[in-house]
């Protein structure tokens, strides 16, 4: 067994994590391939793009030990950040719309993280406004998760290299968006795949954590990302999903024993739906993004 060292590590602690388990999910006769990204350190699949981005800045001579760092994000993103930072020895803050769950808030102040709120009215954009000033105004490295191609590559050289390093095909890769980066790397870094979009949607107004997507799908926004160009992706395919069956699947996926977020509804739904076209041959992977714990105030544990 390998001893971990307490303190901060240099960047080749984060370099090479061991993979995630890559697992085929059937809840209604149609078998899915799921990355279970709520397996990593933090929780979910964004300490890939902490610890590379981070990693590649500390390379880089862009931070130093002891440098701060602010990222906008509404939760994943942040949590992972705040432990990366505590493991390499930067100051993280965290700027986050006001209404996130307090499990979030919790997970990133106990990794020493600190939280800026902005008003939840402004939504991730006012979020995104507040980390450019405050970085300025402070000297603060910004990683820029919705516009670092760092973010795409994490996953491209990652994530698709694992899922390949099980499947020696993959047909279709599916994934919400909200970075852009899942989608876009695991589409470059699988071959021939098809790319599909889980899109959530519903007619409910938009919330702190979303711009025009649905409100209840935490961490999927649309029109912030500058990594997915749909022209790039000639067979882009979207599926729509509506909210309320995102939420029912990810209580069914919980229920079969793992442990997920409402992203992971989403994606699974639109799985199974490009799954069907393509055929019981098709190999059709997606990812389990998160874990339940930083939702159990929200909806998807409401009345349990």
């Amino acid at each position: 067994m390998a001893i971990l060292e307490s303190g901060p590590q240099p960047p080749s602690a984060f370099d090479s994590p061991n993979a995630t388990p890559l697992v085929r999910v059937d809840l209604d006769g149609t078998g899915i391939w799921c990355k279970l990204e709520y397996l990593n350190p933090s929780g979910s699949t964004k300490d890939r793009i902490a610890r590379y981005i981070l990693g590649h800045a500390l390379l880089s001579g862009l931070v130093r030990k002891g440098d701060l760092v602010v990222e906008a994000s509404s939760g994943s993103t942040s949590i992972a950040m705040a432990l990366a930072c505590a493991r390499l020895g930067l100051r993280f803050e965290a700027v986050m719309p006001e209404g996130v769950t307090n499990e979030r808030t919790l997970m990133i102040r106990a990794f020493g993280g600190g939280i800026r709120f902005t008003p939840q009215a402004d939504g991730i954009v006012g979020a995104l406004r507040e980390s450019e000033r405050i970085a300025a105004e402070q000297g603060g490295f910004l990683p820029r998760q919705f516009s670092n191609p760092l973010n795409a590559e994490a996953h491209r050289l990652g994530t698709a290299r694992e899922i390949l390093d099980v499947l020696p095909s993959v047909e279709a890769v599916v994934s919400g968006v909200g970075t852009g980066g899942t989608l876009v790397g695991l589409f470059e870094g699988c071959p021939g795949s098809i790319p599909v979009f889980a899109r959530p949607v519903d007619h409910l107004t938009s919330d702190p954590e979303c711009c025009s997507f649905s409100p209840r799908i935490p961490g999927v926004v649309e029109c912030v990302s500058q990594l997915f160009r749909p022209d790039r992706m000639p067979t882009l395919e979207t599926v729509e999903v509506s909210a309320s069956d995102a939420i029912h699947a990810a209580r069914r996926i919980i229920a079969a024993g793992y442990p997920v977020g409402p992203s992971s509804g989403l994606n699974y739904c639109a799985a199974v739906h490009i799954a069907r076209r393509l055929g019981p041959r098709a190999n059709v992977v997606t990812v389990f993004p998160d874990r339940m714990e930083r939702y159990f105030s929200g909806e998807l544990f409401r009345g349990m």
